[in-house]
């Protein structure tokens, strides 16, 4: 098929083929094989889509049935690209051909509908993943409802694609209109894991009105939807699904033996163990293949954290079910508790402690952990606690640091703004004590930096000295917060005060423009010399990864 053929396709331009009939236009095809058809259907003008469509299948009516490379007919790219009335245009030029032949409609509808490309995909399957849901409907006129489609190579069903899109309007057309059609996915999912892990609640209740019975269901890893849910940390989806079943909180998966409230727990979605734990609280009883029970998770997460500072901050139990109470001295099969897993990750007080036994065994649990997924999503990553030795010796470094810098800059930009650059005026009248160059630019610029300098490492000082009252309970834990927040201050705070000093040299000699250009320029060149100094460590940072593939 020629450029000029082409184009006309897209465009809908049927004169162009108006010398075109039969084997003709049959022969005409792209390198995937898509003919004149195809490539209309796929373009997105459908200003003349009756007329075009009409002619060019009344001249060649084969075209309809027609499949590309990849086993697609016409009707496919239609399902996928719309609109419906391109669908609903091919199923009844079908259905009329075949009463002038056959007499016999539905059967060569149905045949059309149900034939697959090379993926296995039907229309359906097509029009599920990228139609809109007018396609669906249209496809589903002429299909007999007891029609069991089948699944394609990736092992997805029409109902489990929408499902996976979060479609609830979509899910709703599909299990209305067709009885029978799977709802299997890969991996042993259904189609309510699907819908689960799309975190959609209207499409996850559409299914469960239709398919109540799939929340048991397992997938290969023996994860039912809570399962799926919890992990992935759709709380609204959650509640459905407890809503209709709450039995399947207590089903636990296969390889670790993980109920779902332990899931949500392990990745820290505190919304969610609540939410669980209010609808079945005995729940929290059941322990993992390891022996791990949900405050052995919540104790390295702190999520929630009113519990965690409840039990492991304060230490009252008192005020809790006491199942969640017996649960804190609760030991694993390696005799670790929760408290010792809080106190290995989470209780970071300073003091210097150093490496034990029971430390090195959380390591290597949690280094398992880490490396499980559920849902084709893994574990969220663990920070691990530094060393608090180290840790706190690294902080008062650069808190010190900080200060002496912070200090600097307030002392030198507030002297700078008692002795402003070009003196003051100190003839009696109102404007004794006025700064001479008052009116200048450069030296309003000056003032401004110059302020916005002192202001800023003052505010580097200020933070530090607050992490020092004795009202912060934990200053050590927010440390690295706060020693970047001081960085990015004090950071600031220089860069304007190489501005004020390079605009309150220029004000004072300005009267001499090379002079003041050149001395301006030489204390900008600070920028230039910061981003050069970062170009060069993210270059070294390069060569050092290239060189270690060497």
């Amino acid at each position: 098929m020629d450029a000029d053929l082409y184009n006309a396709a897209e465009r809908g331009d049927i004169e162009v083929f108006n010398n075109y009939q039969g084997d003709e236009l049959e022969s005409l095809r792209t390198p995937d094989r898509n003919t004149v058809l195809h490539v209309y259907l796929a373009a997105s003008n459908k200003f003349s889509f009756s007329d075009f469509t009409t002619q060019i299948l009344n001249r060649c009516p084969s075209l309809l049935l027609q499949a590309n490379n990849k086993g697609q007919t016409p009707l496919h790219i239609a399902a996928r690209y719309g609109p419906s009335t391109a669908v609903k245009f091919l199923i009844q030029f079908q259905a009329q051909g075949d009463v002038e032949q056959q007499g016999i409609a539905e059967d060569a509808v149905r045949r059309m509908l149900r034939k697959t490309d090379l993926e296995s995909n039907t229309p359906l399957h097509i029009a599920a993943w990228y139609g809109g849901r007018g396609v669906v409907q249209e496809l589903l006129e002429f299909e007999h409802p007891d029609f069991p489609y089948s699944i394609n190579r990736k092992q997805e069903s029409p109902l489990y694609i929408a499902a996976r899109r979060g479609d609830g309007p979509l899910l709703d057309i599909l299990v209305k209109k067709l009885e029978s059609v799977a709802h299997g996915g890969p991996h042993g999912r259904t189609a309510l894991h699907a819908a689960v892990m799309s975190g959609d609640a209207d499409a996850t209740t559409i299914l469960l009105e239709k398919r109540g019975k799939l929340t048991k269901e397992r997938d290969e890893d023996g994860h039912t939807p809570l399962h799926y849910a919890a992990h992935l940390g759709h709380s609204s989806v959650v509640e459905v699904l407890l809503k209709w079943d709450v039995s399947a909180a207590y089903v636990t998966d296969e390889k670790w033996e993980m109920t779902p409230l332990l899931m949500a727990a392990r990745q820290g979605h505190g919304h969610i163990v609540t939410t669980i734990f209010s609808s079945c609280p005995d729940c929290c009883e059941k322990v993992d293949k390891i022996g791990w029970n949900f405050l052995h998770f919540v104790a390295f997460r702190n999520s929630p954290s009113a519990l965690c500072d409840k039990i492991f901050k304060c230490g009252d139990v008192s005020s809790l079910l006491g199942s969640v109470g017996n649960l804190i001295d609760a030991e694993d099969a390696h005799g670790i508790t929760p408290l010792q897993v809080y106190d290995a990750y989470m209780a970071a007080s300073g003091e210097k402690c150093k490496p034990n036994k029971k430390m090195v065994q959380i390591d290597k649990l949690l280094g398992d952990i880490v490396n499980e997924e559920v849902a084709g999503k893994a574990v969220h990553p663990i920070v691990k606690r530094l060393k608090p030795d180290v840790s706190k010796d690294r902080f008062e470094k650069t808190r010190d640091a900080h200060l002496v810098v912070g200090a600097l800059v307030a002392t030198v930009t507030f002297a700078a703004a008692i002795t402003v650059p070009g003196g003051y005026k100190s003839e009696k009248g109102s404007d004794q004590g006025t700064p001479f160059l008052i009116h200048d630019a450069a030296f309003k610029a000056f003032v401004v930096t110059n302020a916005l300098a002192f202001i800023l490492s003052i505010s580097a000082v200020t933070l530090h000295f607050a992490s020092l009252s004795p009202n912060a309970l934990h200053p050590f834990n927010s440390s690295d917060k706060r020693v970047h927040e001081a960085y990015g201050l004090l950071g600031c705070a220089m860069f304007a005060m190489m501005v004020a000093f390079s605009t309150g040299t220029y004000a004072v000699l300005k009267p001499s423009p090379g002079l003041a250009i050149t001395s301006c320029c030489i204390g900008l060149g600070f920028i230039f010399c910061r981003f050069f100094i970062l170009f060069c460590n993210g270059l070294e940072t390069k060569l050092r990864v290239v060189l270690g593939y060497l």
